[in-house]
C-alpha cells in the first residue's frame, strides 16, 4: 500500500498509526508509518489446518487481523496445499490462495526477530528465541499463552466461535508486545464465552455444543464494530445460508483509514457506500439483505416484519441513546475506547436492561483530542493540511481491529448463549491490557425463552 505523506487527510491516516502521533513517539507522519511496518508476526500452523474449519477459521481471522494492524506483515509457515474450508466471499478455493488473498505471505521459515503464533500440533523446532505464543481454544473457551506454559486445549474443528476469539486475542498480545507493553507474549490469557465472569477458562465450563444461530439481525453501523460482527457470523458453516437475513443500516461511505481497522473493508472498494459494500459480501456468502441508508435515530419504528434482533456497532452518543426505542425485542451494542491508551477497551450492553438507552448515553458529549506534538506541529507547517483539517484529524479515534473482533466475539456469543439456554448479560466491560479485570453484570430483565428466529449449523460436535 502507497501511503498518503504528502497529503494526509481524517480518511487516509492510519488508525493504529495515529497512535504513535498522540503519544509524541514520531515526530512525522513518515516516522509513524515506518515505525509500524516494523510490526510484524510469524504463525506456524500443524497439520490440522488442512482438514479443522476452526483452526482455519482462527488463522484467517489472525492474517485479516494482523495485516490491517502489522504494516511489516504476517507470514505464514507450515501451509500445505489444503483446501478452503470457509465459504468466505472473492478468496479463492485454496487456503494458500486465501492466506494471500487476505493479505498475508507463505514463508519457509518464520521472519526473524517477530513474535511467532503457533497454531495446531505445529513444529516448534522452528521457535527460535522469539516470543512464541500457542492459540488454543475448545467449545466456546479461547486464549493464548507462552509455549512452553500454556497447554493446548482439545481444539474440534467444529469450535468456530472460540477459535476466532482465540485468533483476536493472538493478534492482540502480538500488537501489544510490539508496541512495547512487557507483560503481552509473556502471560496466559483467554476467557469462555458461554461463562465470561469465570477466570478459569482452561478448565471445562460443561457449555453445549453450538447448533444454532440467530437468522435475522438488524446491523445499524458498518465500520470497525459492524464489519467484525459480520466477519464472525460469515466464519459458522450454515446448513442453509439463504436462510440468514440480515437488514443492513448505514449512510456513509468507506474510506482509506477503514482499512486499518474494518475486516471487510478494502481500497478497491473505497469511496462506495458500505451498505452496499457489505450487502454484496453477505450475499455471495449466500445470506440475504436489506439496506437502510439513513442514520439510526429515536424515529426509527420497526414493523412486525423486521428483524426483531438488533446489533448496533455506531460510534456516536445520540444514536446509542436511541437504541432501545425503535422497538427492538433485543439490542446488543458494543463500544470499543479511545486514545492511545485505552484503544484495547471494549464494553457490551444488553437491552432492555435495568437503565434505559437514554439515560445511559442521552446529553453526553465526547470529549475532542487536541492534536498537540511534533508530528501535528509538522502536518500544519508544511500545508499537509490545513487548521480545520488538523482538527478533524485530531478528533478522529485510533484503533485496531483485533479490539472489535473481540467484542465481535461478545456480542455474537449473547445471542447464541441465549439460543442455548445459557445465562443473560446486561453489560461487559473488560481492556485486552489486563483482561483478566472484566466486569460482568448479568441481566436485570431476562428475556428467555428466544422467539426471534435461528437457523441450523451444519456441523455438530458429537454428544459427549
Amino acid at each position: 500500500m502507497s501511503y498518503h505523506l504528502d497529503h494526509v487527510t481524517p480518511d487516509n491516516l492510519h488508525r493504529g498509526v495515529k497512535m504513535a502521533l498522540d503519544t509524541r513517539e514520531v515526530r512525522s507522519v513518515a516516522d509513524g508509518y515506518a515505525l509500524f511496518e516494523r510490526y510484524r508476526v510469524t504463525i506456524i500452523v500443524g497439520e490440522e489446518i488442512a482438514t479443522s474449519r476452526a483452526h482455519q477459521a482462527a488463522l484467517l481471522t489472525m492474517v485479516n487481523a494482523g495485516r490491517r494492524s502489522l504494516l511489516g506483515g504476517v507470514h505464514v509457515v507450515g501451509m500445505s496445499d489444503a483446501p478452503l474450508l470457509i465459504e468466505l466471499p472473492a478468496i479463492g478455493s485454496s487456503l494458500s490462495e486465501a492466506v494471500a488473498s487476505l493479505g498475508g505471505t507463505l514463508a519457509e521459515d518464520p521472519s526473524e526477530a517477530s513474535p511467532i503464533i503457533i497454531l495446531g500440533s505445529a513444529d516448534l523446532t522452528l521457535v527460535t528465541e522469539a516470543l512464541a505464543i500457542v492459540a488454543t481454544f475448545d467449545g466456546w473457551r479461547g486464549g493464548v499463552g507462552p509455549v512452553e506454559e500454556c497447554a493446548r486445549l482439545a481444539e474440534p474443528p467444529v469450535a468456530i466461535l472460540a477459535a476466532t476469539l482465540a485468533g483476536a486475542l493472538a493478534i492482540s498480545e502480538v500488537f501489544q508486545n510490539l508496541r512495547g507493553y512487557v507483560p503481552a507474549c509473556r502471560r496466559t490469557v483467554g476467557m469462555s464465552l458461554w461463562d465470561p465472569a469465570s477466570q478459569d477458562w482452561q478448565v471445562d465450563d460443561g457449555a453445549p455444543a453450538i447448533q444454532v444461530m440467530p437468522n435475522r439481525l438488524w446491523l445499524m453501523g458498518l465500520g470497525h464494530l459492524g464489519q467484525a460482527y459480520l466477519w464472525v457470523l460469515a466464519l459458522f458453516d450454515f446448513e442453509n445460508p439463504v436462510d440468514v437475513d440480515i437488514t443492513l443500516q448505514d449512510f456513509d461511505k468507506l474510506t482509506e483509514s477503514n482499512d486499518s481497522t474494518s475486516m471487510l473493508t478494502t481500497l478497491d472498494r473505497v469511496g462506495h457506500y458500505k451498505t452496499r459494500v457489505m450487502a454484496e459480501w453477505l450475499e455471495a456468502r449466500g445470506f440475504k439483505t436489506r439496506i437502510v441508508e439513513r442514520k439510526f435515530d429515536g424515529d426509527l419504528r420497526l414493523t412486525p416484519q423486521d428483524p426483531q434482533v438488533g446489533l448496533c456497532g455506531v460510534d456516536n452518543l445520540e444514536a446509542r441513546a436511541a437504541l432501545d426505542e425503535a422497538g427492538f425485542k433485543l439490542v446488543v451494542e458494543a463500544g470499543l475506547g479511545a486514545g492511545p491508551d485505552e484503544y484495547v477497551a471494549a464494553r457490551v450492553h444488553t437491552f432492555p436492561a435495568s437503565v434505559t438507552s437514554r439515560g445511559k448515553w442521552g446529553g453526553l458529549e465526547r470529549d475532542r483530542a487536541l492534536g498537540d506534538g511534533q508530528a501535528y506541529d509538522n502536518l500544519l507547517e508544511t500545508g499537509a493540511v490545513d487548521a480545520c483539517g488538523l482538527v478533524q484529524l485530531a478528533t478522529r479515534t485510533v484503533g485496531a481491529p483485533f479490539v472489535g473482533l473481540l467484542a465481535a466475539c461478545l456480542v455474537i456469543a449473547e445471542l447464541v448463549r441465549r439460543l442455548h439456554g445459557g445465562s443473560e448479560i446486561e453489560v461487559i466491560d473488560l481492556s485486552l491490557k489486563t483482561p483478566h479485570q472484566r466486569m460482568v453484570v448479568a441481566s436485570a430483565r431476562p428475556i428467555q425463552p428466544w422467539s426471534y428466529g435461528f437457523a441450523k449449523l451444519r456441523d455438530i460436535a458429537p454428544a459427549v
